[in-house]
């Protein structure tokens, strides 16, 4: 890590520059210090874009801290300021709408895999409990995805009327809730548990049906319907 701190890109071979290395090898040869780079464009004085892309990653938590953070912190990291802060803030919300493209246009939950992969990159890195709602037509084509609240998935931030305003307002046939753990670690605690079999009651009353809730870790995910825990 110290080589990589200090070397220029210049002084790597042909081969191993982030640009030329895409261009014949494609993106998915990067690792992502080498994306970061290509984002960045330049370094600084002692400093190539690749050092400064090692720095963030080794320094500031890597992707979970770029998909948590703001212009403002970045800006004070030294050798970023505020051009390479807004490219980097603009290329990290770039990633999520893209992971989340078509989710409300004719995308259909077949299985719990399907909604997991419409919300995991947007999920997967955030620092504070995130509870989502996907909802769905009779025949389980997404209507939207909306976010019912920020923190600790308490009883006064996940209840049942916060959850199914949305719902009843699209005229949902069905929904999936979902929210993410920030320890990366999916598995339900009892609280999630008891939370998710409050949901399903409730829903049987309105008639819109709780089909899953998907707990989204760090590029895993758990379903509590598959575990039938509800």
């Amino acid at each position: 890590m110290d080589y990589m701190n200090n070397v220029t890109i210049s002084e790597l071979p042909e081969s191993e520059r982030p640009r030329e290395k895409m261009f014949k090898r494609g993106p998915k040869s990067l690792s992502n210090a080498e994306l970061l780079a290509i984002i960045l464009r330049t370094g600084i004085k002692n400093q190539s874009a690749l050092s400064l892309a090692y720095k963030i990653l080794s320094q500031y938590n890597g992707l979970r801290f770029l998909a948590n953070t703001t212009v403002e912190e970045l800006s004070q990291i030294d050798g970023i300021g505020l051009a390479k802060a807004t490219q980097l803030m603009a290329a990290a919300e770039l990633g999520k709408r893209i992971s989340q493209y078509g989710a409300e246009d004719d995308t259909y939950i077949k299985c719990p895999k399907d909604a997991a992969d419409i919300l995991m990159e947007d999920m997967r890195y955030l620092n504070k409990e995130h509870m989502k709602v996907i909802l769905l037509n009779i025949k389980c084509k997404v209507i939207s995805i909306e976010e019912i609240s920020v923190g600790s998935l308490s009883s006064s931030l996940a209840h049942p009327r916060e959850i199914f305003i949305p719902a009843i307002k699209k005229s949902s046939a069905a929904i999936i809730m979902a929210h993410n753990h920030p320890s990366g670690d999916p598995q339900p605690s009892k609280d999630d548990i008891e939370l998710t079999k409050r949901i399903y009651e409730a829903g049987r009353i309105l008639g819109i049906e709780l089909y899953d809730h998907i707990i989204i870790g760090n590029g895993i995910y758990v379903s509590l319907k598959e575990k039938n825990l509800f």
